[in-house]
């Protein structure tokens, strides 16, 4: 039987002068230590939205005001019985997140242009996702 765990992966953004910068994030080295949006689990009962929310809050210290966009698309990654579905969101941050919240949680993290975020993005279906999510924001 196949079972499906469910994630999420989100680039905070803020739009500066027409200008859109990525924050990127990397943990520390123990872990991959490769640069990245935000990520968590989808829990049981949970919405895909408050996961999304929650992970930001608690990881980035970023809070509201500030626009989820829902990309709608998601990465679909076989092993073996287990399926993870990884869902994309972009979050526009308002203002900038807590410099406190970030060091805990993060060994670095930057703000970038796309030309400069793309190349950190090391995963691919991170890149195609930043592409994606630059194409929504300049179409906006």
């Amino acid at each position: 039987m196949q079972e499906a765990f469910h994630r999420i992966k989100v680039f905070p953004f803020q739009v500066k002068q027409r200008n859109p910068l990525y924050l990127l994030l990397r943990p520390d080295q123990e872990q991959e230590g490769i640069w990245g949006p935000v990520e968590g689990e989808v829990g049981f009962g949970d919405q895909i939205e408050q996961a999304a929310r929650r992970y930001l809050v608690r990881d980035v210290g970023v809070n509201p005001p500030g626009s989820l966009l829902d990309m709608s698309w998601a990465t679909r990654t076989q092993f073996g019985d287990e399926l993870i579905i990884e869902w994309c969101f972009g979050y526009e941050c308002h203002g900038d997140p807590d410099p406190n919240i970030l060091a805990k949680h993060w060994a670095d993290h930057r703000w970038a242009g796309f030309g400069e975020a793309y190349q950190a993005l090391e995963i691919q279906a991170d890149r195609t996702a930043m592409m994606r999510l630059h194409a929504m924001i300049n179409a906006a």
